[in-house]
């Protein structure tokens, strides 16, 4: 029988993907360029706190710090910090109204600096609670309060994890304010470091001292009062060559424990006599400060802060796994550089002893110029008052 060709039949393959294009066209609904920006966004529901109550806390974590810029959030939001993180995730999981920290009541223990970790830093806050207030101070509601250890670390990266927290800390309990002490450690390794003298030197710090000298200043702060309480220092033996500085004391300056340690080194290396930390601790005799390098940031670690008696408890989820995936990681690229060492260097010389001048005293192929024979870096006072006045300067501009 006849059958008659269709129309498409006679057209080329480029032709029917023309017309097939065409057709769908004509099938979606038409939207002018000039609008198609003002089509509605799906926004996230926004929780309304007002509805629940909330309730103060403690939480105490542990975080490795070089890949920050510090503990406390920046002014750049870019600028990754260990709060940033942990205030991003308690945002996230709706605990707390806002990332700003003056929403929460947020409080953090001792602030640290780039580079550097802590193995037990506390922050106080106020969290979303699922608990009415009468409810909150009986602990045998606590199994029906939110799991905010859980809830935390399931929103943080691996190298940072909250293990502790207080649901019903002390009346007026602040992190920075109720703290009795901030301990320290500074690893090292000693080979060719004379350790008893600079075990000796340590102990010249014990007691109340104006560390000007042994500090950076932040004139943006208007720090005058320089003295601090030293409670114990001394160097210990961890293993093999390994040894720490520890140091425990009410406060610390900007720098100071890394401007100790800078000197320490010195002295290690018998560049300058164990006095050298008593002339730098009499302001008297020298006001300013000498110029030095301070110690690498990475080998220091806020090791605890210490509180009053107080109700800590461990989440019933508690993984360690990332962190074993963070420490595995570093063993792998540990045990590649040493393979690397191994195949370049030369079979008669050997291996390096690891102290590789990051911090850890002078290179001893360069010439050591003594302490008090350097420039003198701009005393406190002078510092302070310089940024007051371009303060005053900008403040005077802006209302030009």
């Amino acid at each position: 029988m006849y059958r008659r060709m269709s129309t498409y039949e006679k057209w080329t393959k480029e032709a029917l993907i023309a017309r097939v294009l065409e057709l769908e066209n004509k099938t979606k609904p038409h939207v002018p360029k000039s609008s198609a920006k003002e089509l509605p966004t799906k926004r996230a529901k926004q929780m309304d706190f007002s509805k629940y109550t909330t309730r103060p806390v403690a939480i105490r974590f542990a975080y490795l710090g070089w890949n920050y810029h510090g503990l406390a959030v920046q002014k750049d939001p870019k600028t990754p910090t260990v709060e940033q993180k942990i205030l991003n995730a308690l945002y996230k999981t709706r605990c707390i109204p806002s990332e700003n920290p003056l929403d929460c009541n947020f409080s953090r223990c001792g602030r640290t600096d780039r580079d550097v970790s802590a193995m037990a830093q506390v922050i106080s806050l106020n969290l979303r609670s699922n608990l009415s207030l009468e409810e909150q101070r009986d602990p045998a509601n606590d199994s029906r309060e939110l799991d905010y250890l859980k809830i935390l670390n399931s929103h943080l990266p691996a190298d940072i994890l909250a293990y502790e927290i207080c649901l019903r800390p002390p009346e007026g309990f602040d992190a920075r304010f109720s703290c009795k002490y901030r301990h320290y450690r500074y690893f090292f390794n000693a080979r060719d470091l004379d350790v008893e003298k600079m075990n000796e030197a340590a102990q010249l710090l014990i007691g109340e001292h104006d560390f000007r000298n042994l500090c950076k200043v932040d004139a943006s702060k208007q720090i005058t009062n320089f003295k601090r309480t030293i409670l114990q220092a001394e160097i210990v033996h961890s293993t093999g060559d390994l040894h720490f500085l520890s140091l425990r004391g009410t406060a610390f300056l900007w720098n100071q424990v890394r401007s100790v340690m800078a000197i320490l080194f010195i002295i290690g290396q018998g560049l300058e006599p164990v006095d050298v930390l008593s002339r730098l601790l009499d302001v008297d005799a020298t006001p300013r400060r000498p110029a030095y390098e301070i110690a690498w940031g990475v080998p220091l670690v806020l090791y605890d802060c210490g509180f009053e008696e107080m109700e800590w408890k461990k989440s019933a989820y508690t993984t360690l796994e990332h962190v074993h995936n963070v420490y595995h990681e570093h063993w792998q690229k540990m045990v590649m550089a040493e393979t690397m060492l191994q195949v370049v260097s030369p079979f008669s010389q050997p291996l390096p002893t690891g102290r590789l001048n990051v911090g850890e005293g002078i290179n001893p192929r360069s010439k050591y110029v003594s302490l008090f024979q350097r420039q003198f870096l701009e005393s406190p006072e002078v510092v302070n008052e310089r940024w007051l006045r371009k303060q005053d300067e900008k403040q005077t501009d802006e209302k030009r």
